[in-house]
């Protein structure tokens, strides 16, 4: 007969970003039965996105991380980072020891835009430009030539904007920000002069959140410029899906398309109705061909955006795609192949696991938008819980699923050892003014806790 503590009921988060914390948070304040939340993570430090995602310019958003520590802190939570799902354990791990399993590991891969020339140096990948200036410890060793003068950026959303304005801060307002400290040396000596950000359809269908755009006119040297025939091209259709954002995005681009030149030493320049054909060069970026696209209504009522006759070709000495992300497959994990996701109805995968997040609808919304999200899937768990229909794994205590993992991951980090790495971090910046400067590679974090090396 089993012990209480062996029957404790146990879920399992793999990936402790926006998505798996909220779930977390959900999970542990059902009253009607007592859960304990295991929270997995592949590297040493928690927190995904806000902390690897986050411009390091935008302090406010990386501020949810004070609601997440507090989940982090209940009893019933353990955190156990620097595990990597697949390699220190496996499916068949956890669901010989949870009742439930929840993926929140995102989607982390961009997708490619297709085009002739995209693999000639000086092209790149948003998501691998972001997590650079983050300090994300898989993106450290990555170079991004920045001596010329003009980038482009294909895409229409707020990671779009992210990198355009990450290009045309100046040192001061880099300096006093969690910025990697290899890319803040890089960005203040760039040669980036003006960053064209371009959009396949129209403004009224660009992804941007307000607030991102308005900033953009706020940006101490860099003046903000916006084509009035793109904007009166893009009137021409009306989208009957426009929302009260995307009117918005309307409004405050009009603006800027009459505001005069403040004289600044840096520009960024929003293209509508633009496609990329083709990136051409002799060895390395130097042109981006464009398409002139038309709107037209689809037979479902959606607008589309179709290629014209007109094009055009303007000089770039670096590319950034932010066009999206796609998921990969997990091991043993069922795999949605055209949607690029884990397969899932409304967060149910099979019996006994779930998932949250971007890897369960796509990468969609901003931050908050994971909250509703993991209460759905959460739900959907609880709804499986009074059913009887979780898993039913071998009873275990505490003790022995930690050393479990221990065994596997020697070098796992806990919530302790994390608030180790903070406090180092923070130290490291008190002196400059900054909020932290961050350690980026393993062994530097794991340098933090006392360790040394990486595993």
């Amino acid at each position: 007969m089993s012990s209480p503590v062996d029957a404790k009921l146990r879920v399992a988060i793999i990936g402790s970003g926006p998505a798996g914390s909220y779930a977390a948070g959900h999970l542990l304040r059902h009253t009607a039965t007592e859960l304990h939340v295991d929270l997995y993570e592949r590297l040493p430090t928690p927190w995904g996105l806000v902390r690897a995602g986050v411009a390091p310019d935008h302090p406010k958003i990386k501020s949810v991380t004070n609601l997440y520590e507090r989940t982090a802190e209940h009893p019933r939570l353990r955190l156990f980072a620097n595990v990597e799902f697949g390699r220190h354990v496996t499916l068949a791990d956890l669901r010989r020891h949870y009742h439930a399993i929840v993926y929140a590991v995102g989607t982390p891969v961009d997708r490619a835009m297709g085009i002739p020339g995209e693999d000639l140096p000086g092209s790149y990948a948003a998501t691998d430009f972001v997590g650079w200036y983050n300090g994300h410890p898989d993106f450290r060793n990555h170079q991004f030539d920045l001596s010329g003068e003009r980038a482009v950026v294909i895409g229409a959303g707020n990671v779009a904007l992210d990198v355009a304005r990450m290009l045309v801060l100046t040192r001061a307002e880099l300096a006093v920000t969690d910025i990697a400290d290899h890319a803040l040396e890089v960005l203040s000596n760039s040669g980036v002069r003006e960053v064209v950000v371009v959009a396949r359809r129209g403004p009224a269908q660009a992804a941007f959140t307000n607030p991102e755009l308005r900033e953009l006119g706020e940006l101490s040297d860099a003046d903000v410029t916006v084509d009035p025939d793109e904007l009166r091209l893009g009137d021409g259709v009306a989208d009957p899906n426009a929302d009260p954002t995307a009117l918005r995005n309307v409004e405050i681009l009009r603006e800027y398309s009459t505001r005069p030149l403040a004289g600044h030493t840096r520009r960024v320049a929003l293209r509508f109705l633009l496609s990329p054909l083709a990136l051409g060069g002799s060895g390395r970026v130097e042109s981006v061909t464009l398409v002139r696209n038309a709107l037209g209504l689809t037979a479902d009522g959606s607008l589309r955006a179709r290629a014209t006759d007109e094009q055009l070709q303007i000089p770039a000495q670096a590319v950034f795609r932010a066009i999206g992300y796609r998921g990969t497959p997990l091991a043993d994990v069922p795999f949605d192949a055209e949607r690029e996701l884990i397969a899932n109805e409304n967060g149910r995968v099979r019996r006994g696991e779930y998932v949250v997040g971007w890897a369960k609808r796509g990468p969609s919304g901003v931050i908050g938008t994971n909250k509703k999200d993991a209460n759905e899937t959460v739900g959907a768990l609880l709804e499986d819980l009074a059913a009887g229909e979780l898993l039913d794994p071998d009873p275990i205590s505490d003790e022995a699923l930690e050393q479990f993992v221990r065994e596997r991951q020697p070098q796992l980090v806990d919530y302790g050892d994390w608030l180790a790495i903070d406090r180092r971090e923070r130290a490291l910046g008190e002196p400059a003014g900054r909020p932290r400067v961050k350690l980026t590679t393993v062994a530097e974090l794991l340098d933090a806790i006392g360790w040394g090396g990486d595993d």
